[in-house]
């Protein structure tokens, strides 16, 4: 491994980490020993193969993490990914509470690693599900039944717009703040406008 491949801004992300900087400094060795290209995106290390994303590290409150930017397509050999969500179709995670497991599952983890290299040589893709896979919440549907313009004004968004209103209206588990949310962003979907726009 070559100084030439850390990416400066990685550098500074590790220097300013709070909490999990010697693990994600391990993460980063193993890493780079698999000749990946050292990025940084989302603001976290961004490991790349041929400008294809492979892997992320990224640290939580409870954890620090592998994520696979394709983890479905990996085997699992080791039963170890964790799809964060149910909502999440393609990324996985390995979770680490210490310093300890990582350094001894790096031959594990560099297999996991390899094994996501030949998924993007090979040109797979996840299969996504369609917006309309998606269970519409009641009180969405309601309005949209209720509202004809609504109705046609959200079927006029993307199939990534829908979904991500679709997700964020069925979060909550109460039925009331169900509701408020289509509410609230009603006239954003009237206006044509996707949840983040």
């Amino acid at each position: 491994m070559t100084n030439s491949r850390m990416n400066p801004k990685v550098d500074e992300f590790l220097s300013k980490a709070k909490k999990w900087q010697e693990e994600f400094e391990k993460l980063r060795m193993i890493i780079l020993d698999c000749e990946l290209t050292e990025d940084f995106k989302w603001m976290h290390p961004c490991y790349t193969f041929e400008k294809k994303n492979i892997v992320l590290i990224h640290g939580f409150k409870e954890y620090c993490a592998l994520l696979f930017h394709k983890g479905a397509l990996l085997k699992d050999t080791h039963g170890i990914l964790i799809q964060q969500t149910e909502n999440v179709q393609a990324a996985r995670q390995i979770r680490f509470t210490n310093f300890r497991e990582i350094a001894e599952m790096e031959t594990i983890l560099k297999a996991y690693i390899y094994e996501a290299i030949e998924v993007e040589k090979a040109g797979l893709e996840v299969n996504f599900k369609k917006h309309t896979e998606f269970n519409i919440p009641e009180e969405f549907q309601n309005k949209l039944d209720e509202i004809p313009d609504l109705k046609t004004a959200f079927e006029a968004l993307t199939p990534g717009r829908q979904r991500a209103y679709i997700l964020y209206f069925s979060e909550p588990k109460q039925s009331k703040t169900r509701v408020s949310r289509v509410e609230k962003y009603m006239q954003k979907i009237l206006g044509g406008k996707g949840l983040n726009d």
